[in-house]
């Protein structure tokens, strides 16, 4: 046995690829099998860094997407990406991938890059899917899995214990869309309050079978003729692991008071099997945030004059103290720069496609 062949059976035997040593590559390479377990995990973030068209045609289910070969890549991923947390990343071949990895390890990430990338995944018969909505998934205190899809907007879907739950469910804003028809009845439709981009009767229609149970403000629930009405202050279990709170959302602003008048919308705490997510609806960094007590996940909106500015939801997720931050609601407004600026309160942001 030569020399060549000695060094790679003992690497082996610690684990190690060749390449790896003798290159000083910064990052792990991962079979499809490896790659799938770690797909699997909620804990690692699944990186998709070929180009939107790419990612459209069909992509591994709950991967974001950040082409890699755009200039705004790097600070896109430093922005949406946590370095407490394990990055699985693929493209086509594995190339680009490859690039991606380098790049992010040598910004403090753990990267594992799929051998092969999803060539290799189809050909091993891996699912792909075509569902465009960008997805984070969290264990609650027993271990079960919550998943929350971002629709758009407001809209939000999460996944438990078998359960559907929607958030300001809408079908249309500008040229974004979501057809409610394809996604699973609900189990349970929290609403806000009246405004177009938060309540569409159609859209809860299409949502609502049977056994749906639908919690709006009073507003809504009046112009409805159905629904369970809260009011701020309300609480209600829903079963023994889901609760609901209804916490006060509005205005602050001088002449932006009208938009969401006091007392009138809800914000919402929801706790699944202890896990406490906030969905803030539309408000400004009003005074109450500071007493919600312990909150895992945060929903915070973004656009003034009708919600927050960034100095506003900075402000205001100091006040929250979240575990994950996800700026909602933005429209337009440039929310990058926040992950930075809440970098010290060791709180998790990710930016998502609210727009």
């Amino acid at each position: 046995m030569n020399m060549k062949k000695v060094l790679a059976f003992f690497l082996g035997l610690l684990g190690l690829g060749t390449s790896t040593a003798c290159s000083g590559q910064n990052y792990e390479d991962a079979d499809v099998t490896a790659f799938a377990a770690l797909a699997d995990n909620p804990d690692v973030q699944l990186l998709d860094v070929r180009t939107a068209e790419e990612y459209a045609e069909g992509h591994l289910a709950g991967a974001m997407n950040i082409d890699v070969k755009q200039t705004t890549f790097h600070d896109k991923a430093l922005a949406q990406l946590d370095r407490g947390r394990k990055v699985a990343v693929y493209c086509r071949s594995g190339r680009r991938s490859a690039n991606a990895a380098s790049m992010l390890a040598a910004d403090g990430y753990t990267v594992v890059n799929l051998k092969g990338g999803i060539m290799e995944w189809q050909q091993k018969r891996r699912p792909v899917t075509k569902d465009m909505t960008e997805v984070d998934a969290f264990r609650t205190k027993s271990g079960k899995v919550v998943r929350m899809h971002a629709l758009m907007h407001a809209s939000i879907r999460m996944e438990f214990d078998g359960k559907e739950i929607m958030i300001d469910p809408v079908r249309q804003l500008g040229n974004r869309s979501v057809d409610y028809t394809q996604l699973p009845k609900a189990d349970f439709i929290f609403v806000t309050h009246e405004h177009g981009d938060h309540f569409d009767k159609q859209a809860l229609l299409q949502l609502s079978g049977s056994k749906t149970q639908l919690v709006t403000n009073r507003r809504c629930a009046n112009m409805l003729g159905y629904g369970h009405a809260m009011a701020n202050g309300d609480s209600l279990l829903l079963n023994e692991d889901i609760k609901l709170e209804a916490v006060p959302a509005y205005n602050t602003t001088e002449g932006h008071l009208q938009f969401h008048p006091k007392g009138r919308d809800n914000g919402y705490i929801l706790t699944l099997d202890g896990l406490r997510i906030y969905i803030a609806g539309d408000t400004e960094d009003i005074p109450e945030m500071g007493q919600l007590g312990d909150i895992d996940i945060a929903f915070l909106p973004c656009n003034q004059p009708y919600t927050m500015t960034t100095e506003q939801l900075v402000k205001a997720a100091k006040m929250v103290k979240p575990r994950v931050l996800f700026p909602y609601h933005y429209g337009q407004t440039n929310v990058l720069g926040i992950p930075q600026q809440l970098n010290e309160e060791g709180i998790d942001v990710r930016i998502r496609h609210y727009e």
